[in-house]
């Protein structure tokens, strides 16, 4: 294959700052690379994710990959391709859509936010896996699954205290895991560890919303929610259920725009 120049931004996530949210990388194309291709960038990028889109039509083409796989649903780095498509490509209008694994994704803008319509995707309650329990250092009270496993403990504390087992966590029947609580001072918070696919502890992790809205949704009684990921970057989350769909929505920020050779 000859060698090809392609542009790649550096965008943080969730956040309004440098340094804070969850960094994602994004590379637009104007038709697909081999698969290989894609999954030897992410890895070099080593970032948590990488966003592929594809612009030669609407709806865009978006796909993400860890340094080690492809995902189905990534949050934060919907996000940042729609910040690299609003802010960098000069796109006019106030909505984008996206062809993904998880079908058609739609991005609106929402003043300073970008709001995206994801699917929800509810958690049933499960019994609390072997294992478990120790591997996060921890009893939760419950214990339940969607995609992801989600561990629901009392407080805020308790999430900022776990310091879990990553490989334990990875030995677990799930891409990863969701520890949730009631906030101090927002709706929520969360953590979200996915050591399977490549990544410990997630900065910011849009898709975990998804089953973290609905479950809150049933037990606080109400449909939109300030929301915060406690890890050490830190990120803000806006959420609303609408039906079947949650809305989720953040700022990001530029931290780096170049070119990549492959």
């Amino acid at each position: 294959m000859p060698e090809k120049e392609l542009p790649i931004y550096h965008v943080d996530a969730f956040t309004d700052r440098v340094f804070g949210g969850n960094p994602a990388a994004v590379v637009t194309l104007r038709e697909w690379l081999p698969d290989e291709v894609l999954q030897a960038v992410a890895a070099e990028n080593n970032l948590s994710e990488t966003a592929f889109v594809k612009l030669a039509a609407e709806p865009f083409g978006l796909r993400w990959f860890t340094p080690s796989t492809e995902v189905d649903l990534c949050g934060h780095a919907t996000l940042a391709a729609a910040h690299v498509l609003f802010n960098h490509i000069r796109r006019t209008g106030g909505e984008l859509r996206f062809n993904t694994l998880s079908g058609i994704l739609t991005v609106r803008r929402s003043g300073e936010h970008l709001a995206m319509d994801f699917p929800a995707l509810p958690a049933k309650p499960v019994v609390s896996p072997e294992g478990l329990s120790a591997a996060l250092g921890s009893d939760p009270l419950e214990v339940l699954k969607a995609r992801d496993l989600l561990a629901v403990y009392p407080s805020e504390e308790d999430i900022l205290s776990l310091t879990p087992d990553f490989r334990a966590l990875e030995k677990l029947d799930a891409p990863g895991i969701i520890v949730t609580a009631p906030g101090r001072d927002c709706h929520f918070v969360s953590r979200f560890f996915a050591p399977r696919i490549g990544i410990p502890e997630d900065p910011v992790t849009g898709s975990a919303h998804c089953t973290l809205v609905p479950y809150w949704a049933g037990i606080l009684h109400r449909k939109e929610f300030s929301a915060r990921q406690l890890s050490r970057r830190r990120g803000e989350v806006l959420c609303e259920m609408k039906g079947d769909r949650v809305l989720i929505s953040g700022k990001a920020a530029d931290y780096l725009q170049g070119r990549i050779r492959i």
